[in-house]
C-alpha cells in the first residue's frame, strides 16, 4: 500500500515552488533588459568582484566552466563585459563590467529589488530579518562552503 501524502506541504516543496515562481518573475523582468538570469547573475557577481577568472565566476555562479565561458562570451558580444589577460598568467582572462554593463546591471537590480519587495511585503521587517537568518542557517547546514 502506498504511503499517504502529508496533509501539509513539505518545506522542500514550498521552497521548490517558491524558487520556480521567483525564477519565472525574474526571467520576465530581466529578459526585458535583454539578458537571461544566468547573464544577470554573472553581471551581478562581476559587479561585486571585478577581475574574476572564468573558473572563479563559474564556481560563484554554480555553473560549469563551459557554461560560464558561454555566458561571458555573450556578455562580451553585448558590450557589457570585457576580458583582459592576466599579466601573470597569460592564459587566464579577467572579466570586468563595462560602463554599459554597469547600467544594465543597475536596471536588472531594480527588477530583483521590486520582485523581492513584493514577495516579502506581507512580512513585517522583524520577520523578514528572521526569515533571512533562518534561510542562512539552513543553507549553512546543508552547504558547508556557504559563508554568507
Amino acid at each position: 500500500m502506498a504511503a499517504r501524502p502529508p496533509k501539509h506541504p513539505r518545506v522542500s516543496y514550498l521552497i521548490g515552488r517558491l524558487h520556480r515562481v521567483l525564477r519565472n518573475a525574474l526571467d520576465d523582468g530581466i529578459r526585458a533588459h535583454g539578458l537571461t538570469v544566468a547573464q544577470y547573475t554573472a553581471l551581478s557577481i562581476l559587479g561585486d568582484r571585478p577581475g574574476l577568472s572564468n573558473a572563479q565566476l563559474a564556481r560563484r555562479s554554480f555553473m560549469s566552466a563551459q557554461s560560464a565561458n558561454q555566458v561571458l562570451h555573450a556578455l562580451e558580444e553585448l558590450a557589457l563585459v570585457r576580458r583582459k589577460l592576466d599579466p601573470d598568467h597569460g592564459r587566464i582572462g579577467r572579466a570586468e563590467l563595462t560602463a554599459r554593463g554597469k547600467t544594465v546591471l543597475a536596471a536588472c537590480e531594480r527588477v530583483v529589488d521590486e520582485t523581492e519587495r513584493a514577495m516579502l511585503q506581507p512580512l513585517q521587517r522583524a520577520r523578514q530579518k528572521r526569515l533571512m537568518d533562518d534561510l542562512r542557517s539552513c543553507l549553512r547546514t546543508l552547504d558547508t562552503s556557504y559563508t554568507g
